[in-house]
């Protein structure tokens, strides 16, 4: 029964404790000029740091990001093996078709949202971008659908996974200092899931009362 997503709790204790070993100085790779120092991979910016550093000119291609031929940490390279892993959660019936649906709704409602009100280049970004940038689709898929700390009533997983896609466009475009928001995003619905669940559960006692009271009356007539 735990309130949050253990893997990104502890991803996220990480991050915090120690930027600079997670994605800061510490992590790049220089030296890389005329042949020498060859290696067998580099570190490197990846395309939401380009985007955070307001470089939206050397972007990849969207298939290239689909596909996963792109720098980037695992989990956020290749579009498709997420898919694949999304399909095998969905045969199983581990995870929740209405989660997955509804952070990519939400996700794009947020990124038209921004485009209408665009004042960069980053909200310029189209929204289906978000979707292959990134740990977006990995996070819907693998992290907002956990069982334990995501929402368990059938309304309250609508609810929970838009508002999981609106705050992870928001914290990408509008936070500069953190240039991938899916992570904050789900671990802050994580704490909100039992409320959402409260509320839909009092709902729906409050309709069942109604629908009595009503048939009740009917029957005294």
């Amino acid at each position: 029964m735990n309130i949050f997503n253990p893997a990104l709790l502890a991803r996220a204790f990480l991050f915090f404790s120690y930027p600079a070993w997670m994605t800061g100085d510490k992590v790049w790779i220089d030296g890389l000029v005329e042949g020498k120092n060859i290696v067998d991979g580099f570190s490197g910016a990846t395309p939401l740091g380009m985007l955070a550093m307001g470089d939206t000119g050397h972007l990849p291609s969207l298939m290239s990001m689909f596909i996963g031929t792109i720098p980037g940490s695992v989990g956020e390279t290749s579009t498709v093996a997420i898919l694949i892993g999304a399909s095998i959660l969905l045969l199983t019936g581990i995870g929740s078709w209405k989660i997955m649906l509804s952070v990519f709704a939400g996700g794009a409602a947020m990124g038209l949202l921004l485009n209408a009100v665009a004042v960069n280049p980053y909200m310029e970004l189209p929204f289906y971008y978000h979707f292959v940038m990134g740990g977006f689709a990995f996070g819907a898929v693998f992290m907002a659908t956990d069982p334990v700390s995501g929402a368990q009533t059938e309304t309250g997983k609508w609810i929970y996974g838009f508002l999981i896609g609106v705050l992870s466009i928001l914290i990408r475009v509008l936070n500069p200092a953190y240039p991938e928001g899916v992570m904050l995003a789900i671990l802050l619905m994580n704490l909100f899931a039992p409320l959402i669940d409260y509320y839909v559960v009092q709902a729906n006692i409050k309709r069942r009362l109604k629908r009595a009271k009503v048939a009740l009356n009917s029957v005294q007539k």
